[in-house]
């Protein structure tokens, strides 16, 4: 298994304590909440990011997570968080031209793994449509603690609502004072169709001010 970078960002001591308390929140949702996706109304909200971190502070209390990058949609080149050569991808895996053993990444961070999206395809909601797609997910399953599973904003385009029912529940990520409250409820109404149960939301890029607790995000 080949191995690359997971960069680390620079957090603040509030924003550590706040993913923590979102992975507290997801253990209370029980065991069976294994395979988690998450996904924005919008581009720019922040939801790459807060999905890597979450993955690695899953990782953090001695859990084998995988992060998967199933956001087909954007080049390598506009992402961040992994680093390094990557000869397969999730697209490469489902158009059957490598196994799931090939796209599966060690990283530099203990306990967590990685799938990149691999090249950008013309068709990203067919394949993610893929039964391979559903395979991959039952797969590792039964080799990780957690699968978070990185997906491109509902609020645009369809394929976190293609994902979700393969899913044991959905985080969506809204960025404060950005979203309108119609769109909102309109992508959880989205998510709601799928019978993927919603787990929560994270309010991100909450403006700091004089007694807010919470800067970072926040989990309810």
């Amino acid at each position: 298994m080949e191995r690359i970078s997971f960069s680390n960002q620079d957090m603040s001591y509030a924003v550590r304590e706040e993913l923590k308390t979102l992975r507290t929140n997801i253990q209370f949702c029980g065991d069976d909440k294994r395979v988690i996706l998450v996904t924005s109304c919008l581009a720019g909200e922040g939801k790459s990011t807060t999905t890597q971190e979450l993955a690695q502070t899953l990782s953090e209390i001695d859990k084998r997570v995988l992060y998967i990058d199933a956001d087909l949609r954007k080049e390598r080149d506009d992402k961040s968080g992994l680093e390094g050569s990557f000869e397969y991808g999730l697209t490469h895996y489902l158009i059957g031209q490598c196994t799931s053993r090939d796209c599966i990444y060690s990283t530099d961070v203990r306990g967590l793994y990685a799938v990149p999206s691999g090249q950008v395809p013309p068709n990203p909601s067919e394949l993610l449509a893929n039964e391979r797609m559903q395979v991959l997910i039952n797969e590792m399953k039964e080799v990780f603690d957690y699968v978070i599973i990185d997906t491109a904003p509902l609020g645009m385009v369809v394929d976190a609502a293609v994902l979700a029912p393969y899913c044991d529940g959905v985080i969506l990520l809204i960025e404060s004072a950005t979203v309108s409250y119609r769109l909102a409820q309109d992508v959880a109404k989205q998510l709601k169709n799928t019978q993927c149960p919603i787990l929560g939301v994270v309010l991100n890029k909450v403006a700091r001010g004089k007694g807010s607790y919470y800067g970072y995000g926040k989990y309810g």
